[in-house]
């Protein structure tokens, strides 16, 4: 039988199609050619390119002010591909020590394992991090805010730390492009966990990298098909459809978030509530002037005793989820402890502010006064 065509038609479809081909035919070896070397556009293999990743890539691109930014499987292959796109045997790089549990198992077990010596250091404080540089240093990581203690990178202090010949990567997956825009501040690289507030339905697991320069950019693109660590046209497709309504659902859950953030603290029965934007947060000044007075959709906090007392609160929040994620559209609560960081030893929490007793709610588009009742009930409760 010989392969379908597809159907001629003088209208467009709205909505992107799906094209979940691994494979694609060119008309000879001539074209093939031309499609390798460039000078014809087209796809070959989908580990390699393919049209729903580059779509999606370009409208992420246009969030960040990026050009030729790649989409990748996850948020953790996004930062695989920036560091060893970067990095090689004897390179030092520097980590914020506030990272998020994966990346942070990349600095301290992955990376010596290839002959890359690491530092993880208080990215709160650009003095720090100079004072950890080395003549071998070629890469700084930072995340702008912390995941999961919602601390505030010095961002423009560390970034003036370029001048000394140092690359910055900024994982900027919790504040999003609506709030900062790494490249246009000078970073090096934009890195964003796709899977979280740009898709916004946990129902696609992506992530994104972007360099400022077009060379770096076709590094990463050759070196994560070399990995394999391809992303799917159908959670491409899903992450676009998400990418069409963040800016909408990002406005509402930090409208909620900042609510949330307040009656929490109101409550009487938390021993600590963080939200970039509070008075009372350690980074007030500085997220309030990068941030534009905007904190995001993200809030943390803690309760006094240990697992027993957290086990409560979790049984008791009604219609809330309790899964180690966030970005979803609907609020869902984590326990980093038992989740992201339950890898680090115990006293490096506590280093952290992790208790047992720490949460973190990615809030979602509910109803606030729904949402902010079902946590004081679930607080009383505990």
């Amino acid at each position: 039988m010989r392969r379908a065509k597809w159907p001629a038609s003088s209208s467009t479809p709205v909505a992107t199609p799906l094209q979940p081909s691994v494979v694609y035919a060119s008309r000879d070896p001539d074209a093939l050619d031309a499609q390798y070397e460039g000078t014809h556009p087209g796809y070959t293999y989908a580990r390699e390119a393919h049209p729903n990743a580059q779509v999606l890539a370009g409208l992420i691109d246009g969030l960040e002010g990026a050009s030729g930014g790649i989409v990748v499987g996850s948020g953790m292959a996004a930062i695989t591909v920036a560091l060893l796109g970067v990095l090689k045997a004897g390179d030092h790089v520097i980590g914020a020590d506030q990272l998020y549990g994966r990346s942070l198992r990349m600095m301290t077990e992955e990376l010596p394992r290839m002959g890359i010596e690491t530092s993880l250091v208080d990215a709160t404080d650009a003095s720090a991090v100079e004072a950890a540089l080395r003549p071998e240093t070629k890469l700084i990581l930072i995340e702008t805010l912390s995941n999961p203690t919602l601390r505030m990178s010095d961002l423009e202090g560390i970034l003036a730390l370029r001048n000394r010949g140092v690359m910055v990567a900024v994982d900027n997956t919790f504040t999003t492009p609506a709030l900062v825009k790494p490249l246009e501040m000078g970073a090096d690289i934009t890195i964003h966990s796709v899977t979280k507030m740009l898709a916004g339905h946990s129902d696609a697991t992506l992530g994104y990298v972007a360099a400022k320069e077009a060379d770096l950019n076709a590094r990463f693109a050759d070196l994560a098909a070399t990995l394999g660590v391809t992303a799917s046209p159908f959670d491409c497709w899903l992450g676009e459809r998400g990418l069409y309504s963040f800016d909408l659902r990002f406005a509402r859950a930090s409208e909620t978030a900042a609510r949330l953030a307040d009656a929490l603290s109101d409550s009487g029965k938390t021993t600590k509530v963080l939200y970039p934007t509070r008075n009372d947060h350690p980074d007030h000044n500085k997220a309030t002037r990068l941030l534009a007075g905007k904190g995001g959709n993200m809030v943390s906090f803690e309760i006094a005793g240990g697992r027993a007392e957290s086990n409560r609160l979790v049984q008791a929040l009604d219609g809330i989820a309790f899964a180690p994620t966030l970005g979803d559209i609907r609020t869902t609560v984590s326990h980093p402890p038992s989740s992201s960081h339950r890898a680090m030893a115990e006293s490096g929490r506590q280093a952290l502010g992790i208790t047992e007793g720490f949460f973190r709610v990615s809030v979602g588009c509910e109803d606030a006064d729904d949402l902010i009742s079902a946590f004081l009930k679930a607080l009383d409760q505990a």
